[in-house]
């Protein structure tokens, strides 16, 4: 079952992806987050929809029962992609500790659970992998979008859904494409400015719009679609509490909840 929450028209953008013979349907797959039984769901969709590219956001391996496997999934598929803030806290755990130190006493709780899982985490990927992670660009365009993970300058603080026009404009308009995209916040949206369309893809895994459903998007001569895939919940939540990963509770309950809790 799909669900599509919002489309956008960008006939601009689609005459001229046209003109130039660019990739015409395009698959953007962001935050996967270690949850492989959620990437194979989206993998059997994306044989449906058949995109002529697919890249992806950014998040891979932190937060799951899988990080190696989905890491190592995405390279065997060859999917280009940018950085996500995981993906640099696996990889550069000093970078992450700094921004932890100047979080406010109420989310120290949050980065000192974080910190834990993510260790577990960077235990597991080895360098090899965790080397890999560090060559991914922080940004990626093509016609007619350009990606990045959560804004241009940062991977770790981007605009949600109540944003204003005006917000989205000036932190997205100088990617320089009629289409902006990134990930980052776990709730997908579609935004029409004047010349400029903004676009959050969801997630694949740790949804917090409250669909629990893995998400992605689809361009499709330059229209969007969020696409909504339902896949095996519970079989990843049993794969969680086997992993050894710390706090795998807090990570299966926000799975099923599909809501932000605190650890």
């Amino acid at each position: 079952m799909l669900y599509v929450p919002e489309r956008l028209s960008l006939r601009k953008s689609r005459r001229k992806t046209r003109r130039r013979g660019v990739t015409m349907r395009i698959a953007i797959v962001s935050d996967i987050h270690g949850n492989v039984a959620a990437l194979e769901a989206v993998i059997e969709d994306l044989q449906r929809t058949s995109p002529d590219l697919i890249v992806h956001g950014g998040d891979l391996a932190h937060g799951g029962s899988s990080p190696c496997e989905v890491v190592d999934r995405v390279r065997e598929l060859g999917w280009p992609g940018v950085m996500g803030n995981t993906d640099e806290m696996l990889y550069a755990p000093e970078a992450f500790a700094a921004i932890g130190a100047s979080a406010s006493v109420e989310f120290q709780r949050l980065f000192a659970v974080i910190g834990e899982m993510a260790a577990h985490t960077r235990a597991e990927l080895g360098e090899e992998r965790l080397a890999w992670l560090q060559t991914l660009p922080r940004m990626l365009a093509n016609e007619p979008f350009a990606l990045v993970h959560a804004r241009p300058e940062s991977l770790w603080r981007s605009p949600g859904p109540e944003a204003s026009d005006e917000e989205l404009a000036a932190v997205y308009g100088t990617l320089g494409k009629p289409i902006a995209v990134f990930a980052h916040i776990h709730r997908p949206f579609v935004r029409q400015m004047q010349g400029l369309g903004v676009i959050n893809t969801g997630s694949v895994s740790l949804s917090q719009d409250g669909d629990p459903r893995a998400s992605y998007l689809l361009l499709d001569d330059g229209e969007p679609t969020i696409r909504r895939v339902e896949y095996e919940i519970q079989r990843e939540v049993a794969a969680l509490r086997a992993s050894g990963l710390p706090h795998a509770e807090w990570a299966a309950k926000s799975l099923v909840s599909a809501k932000f809790e605190m650890p």
